[in-house]
C-alpha cells in the first residue's frame, strides 16, 4: 500500500522505515513492478521513490521531496522524544504525507495526537483542547469529552483510516484471511527462590518478576532447545535478556542471534538471511527486530522470556501471523511458576486491544465508507423555533441570529453565563459557541454576540455577565497558571463601545474546589512539597458593562425603607434599598451567595453532558435584577440554558426573552417558565 501511493505521488518520495525492513521492501517492490533504491544519504538517490532507516534521516534533505512515507509510524509515539520533535519539523513542509502502523492505540491520544501534528491536521495540544477533558487523579490520563464522541470519530476519519481486513470497509475477504493462531503456555516448575524471600513464593510486583526472569534463564533455556532441537522446522525465539539470547545460541542447534551490540550490517544480513530461508533459528529481541519485518515463512516462535509491554508482544507475534501465512502459527511462552500474572496481564491487554479495535472500526466503518465510495455524509440540520408565552419569549437556536428578530435599543437589562471558551462540554453544534478550538476562535464568534447586545441594550443600561479565570495546563497550554479570562471579556465588551462598570467577587469554597478540579495549586500536600505552586482558589465574577448614553428610563432604587423578615433585613419583590440592604450590595465581594441554590437540572441533563447546566446561581441573577432593573423591564439572556434568568425575571415582574440552543435545556427552560408563571397566578 505505501509503494502503490508512492507510485501516485508527482515528484520525489521518501518512505522511512525501521532498519532491515528497507532492502526488504525493496525486494517487495519489484513483486509490484515498482522501482525503488535503497539509499544512506541524498548523494545516494537515483529515481523517483527512496527508501532509508529512521537512523539515517539526518542525511537526507527534506525539501527535495513532494511526498514522505513513515513505515511503522508508531515512533512518533514518543511524546517528548528527539525522532518525534525532528521528523515533525523536519517535514512540516511537505505536501503529501502518509504514516502507517499495525499497532496504533485507539486509547493512546497522545500517539494519535502526534499523528495529527505530522500531518499537519492539528497541534496535540490543540486536540486535547477540543475533544478530550482532564479530570482525572493523574494529569497524564485524558478522557473523549461525552458530546465531542461523534465529532471525534468524523474528526479522525477525515485523516486516518482503521482497518483490519477488506471486509471493515464492505469488501469482500478474498484471500485476506489469517490462518489459526494457537498458543501454547509452557509453565516451567523451579524450586529457586526470589532475593531476600526464605519461601518459594510467585513474583507480585515488575521487579520480583524480573528477578524471577533473572534466575530461571536456565529452566526455560532448557525447555526451548527441548522444543527446537528434535525438529527441522523454522525457529523464530524471542527473549528479553542478554544472557537468555547468549544461552540460547549456545544450547539451539543452528542458532543466529542478533544482539544490540552488533554491528548495523550484521543485523542487516542476519535479518534478510531468516527471511530468505538461509537462517533457519533465529534469537533476538522484540525491540531490535520485532517491527516491520515479513516472516510468513515462518509458523514456529517461541517467547523464552516476555516483557510487560504488549505492543512489543504483538508486533513480534505478527512478523510471522500476517497476511501470506499459509500454515497456522504456533506460539509457544515459556514462563516459569514464580513469575506472576505476566501472561495473565498480556492477555487482558490483547483483550482490551481487540476491544478497542472493534470499537474504532466500529465507529470510523460508515464514515469511511462513505468518504471511499465518494457519498455525501449528513450534516447536522438546523431547524430553529421560538415559544411565546405570557411575559417571556423563548428562541430555541443560535444567539446571534436570533437576536436579529429583537429590536434595537429594546433590552432594559441582560444577565448570562457565556461558555468558558471550552469545547463539546454543553452540546456537539457546530454552532455552540463553546465549540471553538482555542481562545482566539471563541472570541471570534463571541465579538458578534457582544456586537448584537450593544444593538439591543437601551442607551445607558447595562449587561452583566458571569464568569471565573480559567486554570491552565501542561499539556494544553505548556504551563501552570492562571488565564485573565475575566479580563479578556472586559476588554472583548470594550472593544465594542461598552463601558466597564463594576465587578463583584463570588466567595467559593476552596476546599470543594480541591475536591472537584484536583487542581495541584489548592493541595495541601503541594503546600508541604514545594508551595511555590501553592495558590487561592478562583472566585466567580459578576461583570457588568454598560452601553454608552443617557438612559431614558431611569431605574429608583433609592427611596430605601426596612422590611424585617424575623431578625434579617431583606430585599424581597418590590422592596427598594434600604441602607443597610446597600451596603450588602454594594460589597466588593458577596460572601453570602448560596451556591446550591440553582434549578434543577437532571431533566434537562443528557447521557453525554459534560458539565452542570446552571452554573448561575439563583441568588446572583436576583441581585443583578434587583440593582439594575425596574418592574416591566424586558430582560435578555442569550444563553438561556433551563431558564434561570426567566424564572427569577418573572418572580421579579419582568418580561423576559431566552434564546438557547441545545434542544433538551430549551425544552426543560419552556417548562420552567410555564411553572414559574403558574406559581405566581396562584399566589
Amino acid at each position: 500500500m505505501q509503494l502503490e501511493w508512492a507510485k501516485h505521488i508527482e515528484g520525489n518520495v521518501l518512505i522511512v522505515s525501521p532498519l532491515s525492513v528497507a532492502e526488504q521492501t525493496v525486494e517487495e517492490g519489484k513483486k509490484f513492478d515498482v522501482e525503488l533504491k535503497y539509499c544512506r544519504s541524498q548523494e545516494e538517490i537515483e529515481g523517483k521513490i527512496t527508501i532509508t532507516n529512521y537512523e539515517m534521516l539526518d542525511h537526507f534533505n527534506p525539501e527535495f521531496f513532494t511526498g514522505v512515507v513513515l513505515d511503522e509510524s508508531s515512533i512518533l509515539k514518543s511524546f517528548t522524544g528527539k525522532i518525534r520533535a525532528e521528523i515533525i519539523n523536519k517535514f512540516k513542509n511537505t505536501k503529501f504525507k502518509l504514516a502507517c502502523t499495525a499497532t496504533p492505540a485507539p486509547n493512546d491520544y497522545m500517539e494519535l495526537g502526534n499523528h495529527a501534528e505530522f500531518l499537519n491536521v492539528m497541534t496535540r495540544t490543540e486536540m486535547l483542547s477540543m475533544y478530550f477533558i482532564n479530570d482525572c487523579e493523574t494529569t497524564q490520563k485524558w478522557r473523549l469529552k461525552g458530546h465531542a464522541e461523534t465529532e471525534y470519530w468524523k474528526w479522525l476519519c477525515s485523516w486516518a483510516v482503521m482497518l483490519r481486513e477488506p471486509a471493515d470497509l464492505g469488501y469482500n475477504n478474498g484471500e485476506f484471511v489469517l490462518p489459526e493462531l494457537r498458543y501454547h503456555h509452557i509453565v516451567v516448575k523451579t524450586d529457586k527462590r526470589l532475593d531476600g524471600e526464605l519461601f518459594i513464593k510467585e513474583a507480585q510486583s515488575l521487579q520480583e518478576r524480573q528477578n524471577a526472569r533473572k534466575i530461571t534463564i536456565i529452566d526455560r533455556v532448557n525447555k526451548t532447545s527441548e522444543l527446537t532441537n528434535n525438529n527441522n522446522d523454522t525457529w523464530l525465539i524471542w527473549c528479553n535478556l542478554n544472557e537468555e539470547s547468549s544461552l540460547i545460541k549456545k544450547h539451539v542447534n543452528n542458532c543466529f542471534e542478533i544482539s544490540g551490540s552488533d554491528t548495523r550490517e550484521y543485523k542487516k544480513d542476519t535479518m534478510i538471511g531468516f527471511s530468505h530461508g538461509n537462517v533457519t533459528r533465529l534469537v533476538t529481541k522484540p525491540k531490535i527486530a520485532g517491527f516491520g519485518m515479513n516472516w510468513q515463512h515462518c509458523n514456529k516462535i517461541i517467547y523464552v522470556g516476555l516483557s510487560d509491554s504488549y505492543e512489543e508482544f504483538y508486533q513480534s507475534v505478527r512478523r510471522c501471523w500476517r497476511f501470506g501465512q499459509k500454515k497456522p502459527v504456533d506460539v509457544y511462552i515459556i514462563t516459569a511458576d514464580i513469575e506472576g500474572a505476566v501472561l495473565k496481564n498480556i492477555k487482558r491487554k490483547d483483550e482490551d486491544a481487540k476491544k478497542m479495535a472493534e470499537n474504532m472500526v466500529k465507529n470510523m466503518c460508515d464514515i469511511n465508507k462513505a468518504n471511499i465510495k465518494e457519498s455525501i455524509l449528513e450534516e447536522n440540520q438546523y431547524t430553529p423555533s421560538v415559544y411565546r408565552g405570557d411575559g417571556f419569549t423563548l428562541y430555541h437556536g443560535d444567539c446571534v441570529e436570533e437576536m436579529k428578530n429583537i429590536k434595537d435599543n429594546s433590552i432594559h437589562y441582560s444577565i448570562f453565563s457565556p461558555p468558558f471558551a471550552d469545547l463539546y462540554t454543553y452540546s456537539n453544534s457546530e454552532r455552540d459557541m463553546g465549540n471553538s478550538r482555542n481562545e482566539n476562535e471563541f472570541f471570534e464568534h463571541f465579538r458578534f454576540l457582544i456586537k448584537e447586545l450593544y444593538r439591543v441594550i437601551i442607551p445607558g443600561r447595562l449587561v452583566s455577565f458571569h464568569c471565573m479565570d480559567l486554570p491552565t495546563s501542561k499539556y494544553k497550554d505548556g504551563f501552570i497558571g492562571i488565564k485573565d479570562f475575566s479580563g479578556d471579556l472586559i476588554r472583548a465588551f470594550q472593544k465594542e463601545g461598552f463601558i466597564y462598570h463594576s465587578k463583584v467577587v463570588i466567595w467559593k469554597d476552596p476546599l470543594i474546589a480541591a475536591v472537584r478540579t484536583k487542581a495541584i495549586g489548592l493541595m495541601h500536600k503541594q503546600l508541604c512539597k514545594d508551595s511555590a505552586l501553592s495558590r487561592q482558589g478562583l472566585p466567580d465574577y459578576l461583570i457588568t458593562m454598560r452601553k454608552p448614553g443617557e438612559n431614558p428610563e431611569p431605574i429608583n432604587n433609592g427611596d430605601g425603607f426596612t422590611e424585617y423578615h424575623g431578625e434579617k433585613e431583606i430585599a424581597g419583590v418590590g422592596v427598594k434599598f434600604s441602607h443597610n440592604i446597600w451596603r450588602s450590595y454594594a460589597s466588593p465581594v458577596w460572601m453570602d451567595i448560596n451556591a446550591s441554590d440553582t434549578l434543577q437540572k437532571e431533566s434537562a441533563r443528557e447521557d453525554k453532558d459534560e458539565k452542570h447546566i446552571c452554573p448561575l446561581q439563583l441568588d446572583v441573577i436576583k441581585r443583578g435584577l434587583q440593582l439594575w432593573s425596574s418592574k416591566g423591564d424586558i430582560i435578555l439572556s442569550p444563553f438561556a440554558g433551563i431558564g434561570s434568568e426567566g424564572v427569577i425575571s418573572l418572580q421579579e415582574d419582568r418580561k423576559f426573552i431566552g434564546i438557547e440552543l441545545k434542544e433538551s435545556y430549551f425544552k426543560q427552560a419552556k417548562i420552567n417558565l410555564l411553572n414559574a408563571k403558574k406559581q405566581l397566578v396562584l399566589f
